[in-house]
Order: structure tokens, then C-alpha cells, then sequence
């Protein structure tokens, strides 16, 4: 098997698990030209713990961890076996960094099945998911992805999801698939770091937009890993999507050697939030 890509989804709301957009096309693009891969290591936004950790079950669980939504969205599972073995690798590969392993607790959060489920429709491919750890600065996520590096070469696919721009407190439905100027600022400072140097996402926290950009910073560390992975690698990333969503959530992806994909840009803009739901409400 050839090394395995990496990559960053901005994942938005838990309905493009369901709904046909510019960016979920791109998610079943990238899915349809890759390899498959041995397994899916996927470090999520909604496993914000004060751990490191890894899942380690046969059968990992289809959390619905959102509130507000249609009860088809309740109703999706996503049936991908586990890969138990995997989580020694890591811990191997990280060293002298200590990794958990959480045999029962967690399972597949909507940050990894709402993107997997169109990326690998099937449900057959190993997924494994790795926590964000909420003690730990930009820089140890960071280095923490270069670490992961060795796992490519084993035919493990990585895949960072959240949003580089994530700020429910101040969503604006009315600001359509406009960001504000702030956001904007950010979101293209991160992409030509991304782009052309990789190593400077380990200081992009001292960004005078960062604060706003990534008030609670989960959505943000998951772009930290594909960042050190393009490092290890010595090279950028590629724009897979880029956009905005009601002013403060952007919908950037990238890739890391991945297939370089048409981008779609006249289909119809990404979900959002249901009418009446509050998006702080939402754990979007």
C-alpha cells in the first residue's frame, strides 16, 4: 500500500451527514479517490477531554452527541468496525507522550460520522478516534500530529474535523455563506500557512483574530495535526473546500497527498442550523 492520506474537514452542522452540498460532494469525492485505507484514525472537535486518549472498542458506538435536529439525524448510524490493535501503534509511535485507552466510554462522534458517512458510505473501514486534549497548548497538538506520521506508511488514514473558524455565540443566519471581516482574516492566514508553511500553525494562536476566531479552541487543534503531519512530510496541504457560514463558522478543508479534486463551487451552499435552534444550544 502506498502512504495514506491525511486530512482536515471543516464539518460544520451534524446535517451534512445527510444533506447533498459543495462540501459534502467534495467529502465522497475524496473518499472515491483515495485507497482504501487500512483504517481511520480521526482526531474530533466533540472528544474535548483533559486526556490524551484513543478508542479501542470492536464496535465503536454511533453517538449522537447534538441536540435540536431532525429525527432522521437521530436515526443515522454509522456501523464501521473498530480497529483495537491500533491503539498500541500510537501509543508506540508517540512516545514518550502517554495515550489512554478508552475500551467503553466513547464511541464515533458526530465530528467523525457525519463527515465518514460520506466519505466511506459503506461503514467498512476500521475507524479509530483520538480525544483533543483541552490541557494541552497549540504547539503539543501540533507535535502530536508529526508524531502520527509513521502510522501513513501503515495504510491509516488521518483526518482532523472541526472548523479553523467556529463561534456559535455570534452566528448570524443572516449572514448567509458571508464570513465576518474577522474571520476571513483568520481563515486566510491559516490557509496560506497551510499552503506553503505548515509550521507556522504552531504559533497562528498569537493571530490578534485568534480569540474570536476559536473562542473555545476544539473546533480549531483538529487542523494543528495535519499541520505537523504536512511537516513530517516537508510539504503543504491542498484547499479541498473553502467557504462561510452564517459570518463565523468557515468550512475550510485540506488535504495532504490526496488526489488533487475539481472543486464544485456552484452547488448549492452547506447546512446550517435547523429554524428555531439556538446555535449555541446546538453543540454544532
Amino acid at each position: 500500500m502506498t502512504i495514506a492520506p491525511a486530512a482536515f474537514i471543516g464539518h460544520g452542522s451534524p446535517m451534512n451527514a445527510l444533506e447533498e452540498n459543495r462540501y459534502t460532494t467534495a467529502w465522497r469525492a475524496l473518499g472515491a479517490a483515495v485507497e482504501k485505507p487500512r483504517a481511520v484514525l480521526v482526531v474530533s472537535a466533540h472528544w474535548y477531554i483533559q486526556a490524551t486518549a484513543i478508542t479501542t472498542m470492536a464496535r465503536p458506538r454511533t453517538i449522537h452527541d447534538f441536540f435540536g435536529f431532525p429525527q432522521e439525524l437521530f436515526d443515522a448510524d454509522y456501523p464501521a468496525p473498530g480497529l483495537p490493535e491500533l491503539a498500541d501503534e500510537v501509543a508506540d509511535v508517540v512516545k514518550p507522550v502517554w495515550i489512554g485507552h478508552d475500551v467503553d466510554s466513547w464511541g464515533l462522534d458526530h465530528g467523525t460520522w457525519s463527515v465518514l458517512r460520506q466519505m466511506f458510505p459503506d461503514a467498512d473501514v476500521p475507524v479509530v478516534q483520538m480525544s483533543v486534549n483541552s490541557t494541552r497548548p497549540l504547539e503539543y497538538h501540533y507535535d502530536l500530529g508529526a508524531r502520527l506520521a509513521p502510522l501513513r506508511e501503515r495504510g491509516i488514514m488521518i483526518v482532523g474535523s472541526g472548523n479553523v473558524v467556529h463561534n456559535l455565540r455570534i452566528l448570524d443566519r443572516d449572514m448567509g455563506e458571508h464570513g465576518f471581516d474577522w474571520a476571513q482574516r483568520f481563515d486566510e492566514t491559516v490557509k496560506q500557512h497551510m499552503v506553503e508553511e505548515p509550521g507556522a500553525i504552531a504559533g497562528v494562536d498569537h493571530h490578534r483574530d485568534f480569540g474570536i476566531a476559536a473562542e473555545l479552541p476544539d473546533h480549531f487543534l483538529p487542523v494543528a495535526y495535519l499541520a505537523g503531519l504536512a511537516s513530517a512530510a516537508g510539504r503543504g496541504t491542498t484547499v479541498l473546500t473553502d467557504g462561510y457560514l452564517g459570518g463565523a463558522l468557515s468550512m475550510t478543508a485540506y488535504t495532504l497527498d490526496a488526489p488533487v479534486l475539481a472543486r464544485s463551487a456552484g452547488s448549492p451552499a452547506g447546512a446550517l442550523l435547523p429554524d428555531g435552534v439556538p446555535a449555541d444550544g446546538t453543540n454544532l
